[in-house]
């Protein structure tokens, strides 16, 4: 039983079953899964590779590797690539029950750094983000990180921690964790600048660090989380409540079932008037906005297309003043007689009358559409759906015959 807790091993979750001991074996596996999802020339994927490492040697720590920003596309990525990395990162980042891991190498400038400026965005409070400079190594001669280090450029609530990783060169030269870790230790106690703060730099310092953090931290988020779960179980056993006694046979249940989906057709049908509904058509004009457009454009295209004369118009009035004259002598006047006005003006409007009845079809063909589109949601229930349609297009014309009739 020693023996096994002593192995060092990992699991993938795409290769469930399998122990890798070989951790080379483990790199190559990612670098062919990271292929497999992306493609083979540098393309990028959502869909996160799920790596489980059991040591002795180790904490326990989750960690989410996420990728740098990148500027210019290359190879397989797209034009937005810059965009999707960075939606992608925000994805994991804006959760309030996750640490940020702010990495920003030394041998750059803090100002710039990608990492701390999105770590703003979503914490400007600094309560979640940790500050990492790596590349202390390579920094050129003469200068150093000690005043990021002592927290005192850019402060950061929970301070900076500085790494020297393995070079590439390092790497290929197969050089182990182990020699990595004393190189650094070593590099930190004799540098100058940070021999004095050497007992709060490093990895193994890092992984301590991180370990209590994210014990605090998942301390500090339990009771809200606790809370929230407890209301989502107090809702779930109240729904189970009500429908334990269900009986699908039951008429009362039918019923209210029947009148909340009328309700429903009812809801629907006034938002897609009013244009507040919850889908909104980009192809065409439909419900409120085209009864609308009908009002306020086509009946006036209609009033515009009919057609005046004016002479015939200026006859008409001359003998509608001289017939209401009679035998008497028509005298000149400031205003036409109300009469002749009446008579006139009657003799005009049902010339109207043509444009309105068109409007009214326009308007009600338009109503009977927007039944038909929310009767769709009934479609499951077929006889419901029809009786719905047939009833309130047969109110809709009802009250288009009166309609007409007022006209």
């Amino acid at each position: 039983l020693l023996l096994v807790f002593l192995t060092e091993y990992a699991e993938f979750l795409h290769c469930k079953g399998k122990k890798f001991t070989d951790f080379d074996e483990v790199r190559q596996e990612i670098e062919v899964e990271t292929d497999r999802v992306t493609g083979m020339n540098k393309g990028i994927s959502s869909v996160p590779i799920n790596l489980r490492i059991y040591s002795p040697h180790v904490l326990s720590l989750t960690l989410i590797d996420l990728p740098g920003i990148t500027k210019v596309p290359v190879g397989d990525q797209p034009p937005d690539i810059e965009q999707q990395i960075r939606d992608m990162i925000m994805q994991f980042i804006s959760r309030e029950n996750c640490l940020i891991l702010a990495v920003t190498p030394a041998n750059t400038d803090l100002a710039n750094s990608d990492a701390l400026k999105l770590a703003k965005e979503v914490d400007p409070q600094g309560l979640r983000t940790i500050g990492v400079i790596t590349k202390l190594d390579l920094m050129d001669e003469g200068t150093d990180a000690r005043e990021v280090l002592e927290n005192k450029l850019l402060p950061l609530r929970r301070g900076y921690i500085g790494v020297v990783n393995r070079s590439q060169k390092d790497i290929d030269g197969k050089k182990d964790i182990k020699a990595a870790l004393l190189a650094e230790r070593k590099f930190f106690l004799s540098h100058p600048s940070y021999r004095h703060m050497a007992d709060r730099m490093g990895t193994p310092y890092l992984q301590k660090v991180l370990n209590q953090q994210l014990t605090n931290h998942i301390r500090d988020t339990l009771p809200a989380f606790r809370s929230k779960l407890q209301s989502q179980l107090l809702s779930i056993e109240h729904e189970v409540e009500v429908y334990k006694n269900f009986r699908p046979e039951d008429p009362t249940r039918k019923t209210k079932a029947l009148l909340q989906m009328v309700q429903q057709f009812s809801v629907d049908f006034e938002k897609r008037i009013e244009g507040s509904g919850d889908q909104v058509d980009t192809l065409e004009l439909s419900g409120g906005a085209k009864i609308n457009r009908i009002f306020h454009e086509r009946f006036p295209f209609e009033l515009v297309k009919m057609e005046f004369n004016e002479k015939e118009l200026r006859r008409e009035i001359s003998y509608a003043i001289k017939n209401i004259h009679g035998i008497r002598q028509v005298l000149p006047c400031l205003f036409t007689p109300d009469m002749a006005f009446e008579a006139i003006v009657k003799k005009q409007i049902v010339k109207l009358k043509g444009p309105c009845l068109k409007s009214v079809d326009l308007v009600m063909q338009e109503l009977i559409n927007t039944v038909k589109k929310c009767t769709k949601k009934l479609a499951t229930y077929p006889r419901l759906c029809e009786e719905t349609e047939r009833i309130v297009a047969g109110y809709i014309r009802e009250r288009e015959e009166k309609t007409k009739d007022q006209v």
